[in-house]
C-alpha cells in the first residue's frame, strides 16, 4: 500500500557525466527486498533492456549519450533534456540523465506507408485503396520514443519545472531550456491531441463545434468560473483528513471466483461468481463471509443457460430481492430479459422479458430509481440500451403484480432515441435524477420530470466514458474513461441569482471546469495496459451527508482519491497547472491480481475510530475489507 505524490521531485542539472537524479518514490512497499536485488542484478547483466515493464535503463546508451563525441543534436528550437525514469514504486526509484540534449517533433505518422520527410508533417489525410482516412500525430524524441499522441502517453505537466512526464515503453520526462519552448510545446502537443480526438483542426471555430460555446471555457479551463471549488473549501474538515490510511481488517479467500459484487445497505452484500452467489454480512470492519452460497436454479436448469451465470446482481424490495442481468447467448448483444431472485430462499421466482410495444428489447444495464431506493419496497427500476433510456414497471397497469410464468415488464416510462446517443452506463441521484455516459464522452443530465431531452449535456474531452456515478445530492458527477476520471460540478447560478444543479435547468457558460484525477507515469507504467474501471463515490444514502472519497480501479491497484482534497482549489497539484486541472493526490492498494470491484459500502456501516465505511476489494480469489 503506498500513497502517491503529486509532485515526482524535481529534476536537478549537473555537469557530471554520470549523474543519476533521484526523486521521491510515488509510491512504496510494491517490491520486496529480493525482487529488488533481482532487478537490480538484472540490469547488470542486460544493459541492453530499455524501456521495459521494469524500466531497465540501457546503461550503454546512457553513458555514450552523455559523452562529447555523442552525435550532434540537430540545430532547432525543439531540443529539451531527456531522462528516464528507474526503480519503479520503489524506495529506489529516480531519474537519470538519458542524453543531455534531443531533438523532438510533431510529425504525421501512417503505418501503413512510409514516412516522408518532404511533407514536413503537414499531410492531414492519407489515401489507400481509394477510401482517404486519417493520419494521426506523433510524438517523436530522438530515436527512444514514436508514439501516437493521446490518453494513453499519461502526459504529467510542470510548469514551474519547464518538464513533462510521459509513459511510451518506460517513463520519461523532458526538461525544456527556457519558458518559451516549454510553452511551445504544451501548446503544440495539446493541439495534435484535438486533432487526434476530433479528427479536425485545432482552430476556434472546431473548437466551437465540438464543445459548444457555453462550455469552451469548461472543457479547456481557460478563464472557467472557479466559485464552485472555492465554496466548496468552506466545507473542508481539518487537514488531518489526509494523512489517514486504509488498513486491511478482514480478507476472505472466495469458493467460486468473482465477477461482481452487489453492496447492500442493510444485513447483507453478495458477490456473483462463475457457479453462484457467496452471501456476506455487512459489519463496520468490513464484508465478513456466512459460508452460504447461492447456486442458481432456473427453470432449465442447464449449464449454458445464461441465468446461471449473471453479470450482474441489483437489489431491491427492501434488498429481500436481486434482480440478475445476464449476458445475451450472443456476445455481440445486450440480454433480452432478467431474472428475479428471492434471496430468502435461493430460488429464481421471475425471469421477466424486456417489450416494448409486443416487440422484444434488449437492455445494456440497469439501475436502481434513486441511490437508497433499494431499500424501499418500490416495483421500478430503470433500464440503459445504447439509444434507450426507461423505466421497468414489474405491475400490471391495474398495479397488480403479475403472476405469470414468463412475465413480460412494462414499460413504464422513457425514450427511445432514433440513433446516434451511444449511451453506455448510467447513474440515479437521491432524487430520481440520472446521470449518462455514452461512447462519444458525452455526460447528459436528466432531471425527474422527463427522459426524452437532457437537463444539461456536457461535451466529451476526448475519450469514452465507460462508467458514471453521481453524489446523491446530485451535485457532482464522477465519470470513468480508459486512463483518467472527470470530476464535475452540476452546480450553477441561474439568472436570479439561484444555485441549482444541471438536473434542474440548462447550465449557462458561467459553470465550474472539471477536474481530472490521473495517476502519475510512474504509476500508469507499473499498473500496464489495464484500464480504469468502475469509478465510484463512496456510498451515502442520507441527506446532508457528504461522500468522503473516490475509488477506482485498474489492474492489480485499487486508486483512492480523498474528495475534500480534490475540492481543494490550491493544493499542490493545481499550483503550477494551467487549463484543465489534474489531481495526482492518492492512495495506492495493490493486489497480487487484477481486481474484479473496488467499493465503499454504505456510509452507516462506518465506526468512531473510521469515518468512513470499509472499502472492499474483490479480486477472483479474495475479498478484502479496508478501513480508514
Amino acid at each position: 500500500m503506498g500513497t502517491a505524490q503529486s509532485r515526482e521531485g524535481e529534476l536537478e542539472d549537473s555537469e557530471s557525466e554520470d549523474e543519476s537524479v533521484v526523486s521521491e518514490p510515488s509510491s512504496q512497499g510494491y517490491e520486496s527486498a529480493e525482487e529488488k536485488g533481482e532487478r537490480r542484478a538484472a540490469v547488470r547483466k542486460s544493459p541492453s533492456a530499455v524501456g521495459t515493464s521494469k524500466g531497465k535503463a540501457d546503461v550503454l546508451s546512457y553513458k555514450l549519450g552523455n559523452l562529447s563525441l555523442s552525435p550532434a543534436v540537430p540545430q532547432t528550437h525543439k531540443r529539451a533534456k531527456l531522462y528516464l525514469h528507474t526503480g519503479g514504486n520503489t524506495s529506489k526509484s529516480q531519474w537519470t540523465i538519458y542524453a543531455k540534449e534531443v531533438s523532438y517533433e510533431f510529425v504525421k505518422e501512417d503505418d501503413d506507408e512510409s514516412d516522408d520527410d518532404d511533407d514536413d508533417g503537414k499531410e492531414w489525410l492519407s489515401k489507400r485503396a481509394g477510401k482517404t482516412t486519417w493520419v494521426d500525430w506523433h510524438l517523436r524524441v530522438a530515436d527512444k520514443v514514436s508514439a501516437k499522441i493521446d490518453d494513453g502517453l499519461q502526459m504529467q505537466f510542470f510548469d514551474d519545472q519547464l518538464r513533462v512526464d510521459f509513459v511510451s515503453q518506460g517513463v520519461w520526462a523532458m526538461k525544456f531550456f527556457n519558458k518559451t519552448d516549454y510553452h511551445a510545446f504544451v501548446h503544440e502537443f495539446q493541439n495534435c491531441k484535438f486533432e487526434n480526438s476530433y479528427q479536425m483542426k485545432a482552430t476556434e471555430e472546431n473548437k466551437t463545434k465540438v464543445f459548444g460555446k457555453d462550455f469552451m471555457t469548461w472543457a479547456s479551463g481557460e478563464d472557467a468560473d472557479e466559485s464552485i471549488w472555492e465554496d466548496a473549501e468552506d466545507h473542508l474538515e481539518d487537514q488531518k483528513a489526509a494523512t489517514r490510511k486504509l488498513k486491511e481488517t478482514y480478507n476472505e479467500s472466495l469458493k467460486s471466483g468473482a465477477k461482481s459484487m452487489t453492496m447492500g445497505a442493510g444485513e447483507h452484500s453478495f458477490l456473483i461468481g462463475n457457479s453462484g452467489i457467496e452471501v456476506f454480512r455487512n459489519m463496520a470492519t468490513g464484508v465478513h463471509g456466512k459460508g452460504v452460497s447461492i447456486k442458481l436454479q432456473t427453470k432449465s436448469d442447464s449449464p449454458k443457460d445464461p441465468f446461471s451465470t449473471p453479470k450482474k446482481g441489483m437489489l431491491i424490495r427492501g434488498e429481500s430481492n436481486m434482480m440478475l442481468l445476464s449476458p445475451a447467448t450472443d456476445a455481440k448483444q445486450h440480454p433480452t430479459g432478467v431474472s428475479q431472485l428471492d434471496i430468502a430462499t435461493g430460488k429464481v421466482v421471475s425471469e421477466w422479458k424486456f417489450e416494448k410495444d409486443g416487440t422484444a428489447i434488449s437492455m445494456r444495464d440497469l439501475t436502481n430509481d434513486s441511490k437508497g431506493s433499494q431499500l424501499d419496497m418500490s416495483n421500478t427500476f430503470l433500464g440503459l440500451d445504447d439509444n434507450r433510456l426507461c423505466r421497468w414497471d414489474m405491475r400490471t397497469q391495474a398495479g397488480l403484480v403479475q403472476q405469470l410464468s414468463s412475465p413480460i415488464l412494462s414499460w413504464n416510462e422513457g425514450h427511445q432515441f432514433s440513433r446516434g446517443t451511444n449511451f453506455q452506463c448510467f447513474a440515479s441521484t437521491g432524487d430520481g435524477s440520472i446521470v449518462v455516459g455514452s461512447r462519444d464522452g458525452k455526460v447528459r443530465l436528466y432531471g425527474t420530470t422527463s427522459m426524452r431531452q437532457a437537463k444539461t449535456a456536457f461535451p466529451g474531452l476526448g475519450s469514452p466514458i465507460t462508467h458514471v456515478d453521481v453524489t446523491y445530492d446530485g451535485k457532482w458527477i464522477l465519470a470513468t474513461t480508459d486512463t483518467y476520471m472527470i470530476l464535475i460540478s452540476t452546480l450553477f447560478k441561474d439568472k436570479d441569482g439561484k444555485t441549482k444543479t444541471g438536473f434542474q435547468g440548462r447550465m449557462g457558460n458561467r459553470i465550474a471546469a472539471p477536474r481530472l484525477l490521473k495517476l502519475n507515469p510512474v504509476d500508469a507504467h507499473a499498473a500496464g495496459a489495464h484500464k480504469f474501471i468502475g469509478g465510484q463515490f463512496s456510498w451515502v444514502t442520507e441527506s446532508g451527508k457528504q461522500e468522503r472519497h473516490l475509488v477506482v480501479s485498474v489492474g492489480n491497484f485499487s486508486v483512492v482519491w480523498d474528495f475534500m482534497r480534490v475540492k481543494q482549489s490550491d493544493h499542490e497539484c493545481y499550483r503550477h497547472e494551467r487549463g484543465l486541472k489534474s489531481c495526482y493526490c492518492y492512495e495506492v492498494v495493490p493486489k497480487d491480481e487484477s481486481i474484479v470491484e473496488s467499493k465503499f459500502m454504505n456510509d452507516t456501516f462506518h465506526s468512531v475510530a473510521s469515518p468512513e465505511a470499509p472499502l472492499v476489494v474483490a479480486t477472483p480469489k479474495k475479498i478484502t475489507s479496508y478501513n480508514i
